[in-house]
């Protein structure tokens, strides 16, 4: 990083490196939050479908889920590219709450304002993390709840239903 302005020129080919660099090494420093896995199984053993659904290219989405082994837990996943719109379009949480063979009330778990909007948009409750990728704290977002412990989802989630 030095602060100096990229030439717009430059940045398709600075974006196709990020991008096959990031492909190639895909979970080298990509891991579960804490509790995420134990949480994960409960829910599934507990009759939740689960899906997964992400602005993250559909390519590297599969790629990233494979490798850190999580595929498996999931009945759809949604990634950038697989239909023409993505979050927050309202048909995207529709679509994967159908492919994992949900039902209302879904409830999206996410990180980000992107992950409310979706949620309001779909008519659906929304669970934030407080970690993650948003510059503003997830508590100002506009969540239904919030929390620091991945663990505590299935709790949340019963309230809200």
């Amino acid at each position: 990083m030095t602060g100096v302005p990229v030439d717009p020129d430059r940045l398709p080919r600075l974006f196709d490196a990020y991008i096959a660099h990031y492909r190639k090494h895909i979970a080298v420093a990509s891991r579960p939050f804490s509790g995420v896995e134990e949480t994960l199984s409960a829910l599934g053993a507990g009759g939740s479908a689960l899906g997964v659904l992400t602005n993250k290219p559909q390519e590297l989405a599969d790629l990233l889920l494979d490798a850190l082994d999580l595929t498996g837990r999931f009945r759809a996943i949604y990634g950038a590219g697989r239909m023409s719109y993505t979050k927050p379009d309202a048909r995207i949480f529709h679509d994967c709450v159908r492919d994992v063979g949900g039902h209302d009330p879904a409830i999206m778990v996410g990180d980000s304002i992107t992950d409310v909007q979706t949620a309001r948009a779909a008519g659906a409750k929304v669970i934030l993390v407080s970690y993650g990728y948003t510059p503003e704290p997830a508590s100002t977002l506009g969540a239904d709840a919030v929390t620091d412990d991945f663990r505590e989802i299935p709790a949340l989630m019963r309230k809200l239903v």
